[in-house]
């Protein structure tokens, strides 16, 4: 009997989690090895479970997605990471793969992209949309746009996480606790984006968040 492919599934949401379990489970190839509600969670889980490849969301209580697949990158390179998100792929997905997942998909996606996507993974593959893939390409023949609208993506991992933040009504202290960093690294953080922004102050760095944050939300 052949053995079984295990998967370590991190979301925060219970039916998410459900979900992919009973998906996961159902097939003659795979099974789920645990369940983590949270990126210190995963990170405790993972050298005990010891998953083939693990299943990460981006946003996440206590801890960033893109954070942890770097951490599992650094300590165990023999795992291989997928992100299901529901952020949108053409920010984030880029994002993902430098930090070292080999798939991302959106949770919109059909079930049967969910399975296509573990295979390929497990198989030596990445695994993007057909439109990410075009859209990847497209960014490495011609360059990056030199317009305002991809201004964002000149923002770092970290300071994402904080635009992201600000953009759900977080106050900076609120920031500084989820991101287990200080008060001022926070304060650098916003200061920089507003920089790589060209926004004046924190009002309009505020606003600029929360209208992004409203934008992705509409995707």
């Amino acid at each position: 009997m052949t053995q079984k492919a295990k998967v370590l599934l991190v979301d925060d949401h219970p039916l998410v989690r459900e979900w992919l379990a009973n998906l996961i489970n159902q097939q003659s190839d795979l099974e789920v090895c645990g369940e983590a509600e949270s990126a210190p969670k995963a990170w405790q889980m993972i050298g005990v479970v010891k998953p083939e490849i693990a299943i990460v969301d981006i946003s996440m209580e206590g801890g960033s997605g893109i954070e942890l697949i770097k951490n599992i990158k650094a300590s165990h390179p023999s795992v291989m990471m997928i992100v299901l998100s529901m952020h949108d792929e053409a920010l984030y997905a880029e994002r993902a793969l430098r930090a070292g997942a080999r798939g991302y998909i959106m949770k919109r996606e059909a079930t049967k992209r969910v399975l296509q996507a573990i295979r390929c993974v497990l198989g030596g593959k990445l695994y993007l949309s057909d439109k990410m893939a075009m859209m990847m390409a497209k960014k490495f023949v011609e360059g990056r746009p030199k317009t305002v609208g991809f201004a964002i993506e000149n923002l770092s991992d970290r300071e994402l996480e904080v635009f992201q933040l600000l953009g759900r009504g977080y106050g900076t202290r609120q920031i500084a606790d989820e991101l287990h960093v200080s008060f001022k690294t926070v304060q650098s953080f916003s200061a920089r984006i507003k920089e790589k922004l060209n926004l004046v102050n924190a009002t309009e760095l505020l606003h600029e968040a929360v209208r992004w944050h409203h934008s992705q939300q509409e995707k």
